[in-house]
């Protein structure tokens, strides 16, 4: 508690909460007041211990408005239990908290006291609605392991968070954890799938260059039917040598025009 009511500027600026926890342990020699503002104006706050035991000289107000001007709420101190207290409901909202304490305490006194913007359904709820008091509360405020609703409904283990026993943190780490791993997934698949793609034109030209080199640009002619030479419909010879490229490809010397040549 002592932390809200250092001496600057924040201290007398309204807090805008979902919801929050408030703890005091042996805190002394205070005078301090911390006032909470909800996010819309249709809500208002509910306030509920989870531990309350405080000196006798201490003081724990809390007014229902913005300001520690008018009669208190409710004026706490050693007389209060959490059980006779309950839930404390503003009709604003706004909630305005003054903490007094005296220069001597022990351990045990103290405070916990759990704040909470609640809203009333009739005005619409698109958040998570407590079962027992149905008010519309944040949705941010479920499984964090703080009984914001007052009866445990918004840390429902078996039907709401049954992940974690209550704590949202466990939850969301399965949930990143899945994720994570189906993107893990995903992300080789493309990788292997990339790889083959670039794989696949380069080995089928290897193989074709291969086998230009062994034929040599020479064509392979079947025999002729009827039992004629090989020579009267082609040649065998390395391709290079007897038959020169010309402009469409290789062509077999006609056998009149090689005599001819060799008369001359």
């Amino acid at each position: 508690m002592d932390s809200l009511c250092k001496d600057h500027f924040l201290q007398r600026q309204y807090r805008k909460v979902d919801g929050g926890v408030l703890w005091s342990r042996n805190e002394r020699n205070l005078d301090c007041t911390v006032t909470f503002q909800t996010h819309s104006i249709l809500q208002r706050f509910m306030l509920h211990f989870e531990m309350l035991q405080l000196d006798c000289n201490d003081h724990l107000y809390v007014y229902d408005g913005a300001h520690a001007t008018a009669p208190p709420k409710a004026d706490l101190s050693c007389r209060n239990t959490k059980q006779q207290v309950g839930a404390l409901f503003t009709r604003s909202n706004f909630v305005t908290l003054k903490y007094v304490t005296d220069n001597w305490g022990t351990d045990a006194n103290g405070f916990k006291l759990v704040v909470t913007a609640v809203k009333d359904p009739k005005h619409g709820c698109k958040e998570f609605r407590c079962k027992q008091r149905e008010f519309c509360v944040s949705a941010d405020l479920t499984c964090d392991g703080v009984d914001h609703c007052a009866d445990g409904s918004d840390e429902d283990t078996d039907a709401l968070c049954p992940e974690n026993g209550g704590g949202g943190a466990g939850g969301l780490w399965m949930a990143g954890a899945a994720s994570g791993g189906a993107l893990a997934v995903i992300a080789t698949a493309l990788a292997v799938c990339y790889y083959c793609r670039r794989r696949a034109p380069s080995r089928r030209t290897h193989l074709h260059l291969q086998q230009m080199a062994c034929s040599n640009g020479a064509g392979t002619v079947s025999k002729p039917a009827g039992g004629e030479s090989p020579a009267a419909g082609g040649t065998r010879l390395p391709g290079n040598w007897a038959l020169p490229a010309g402009p469409r490809g290789y062509n077999a010397a006609r056998p009149g025009r090689l005599r001819a040549r060799a008369q001359r």
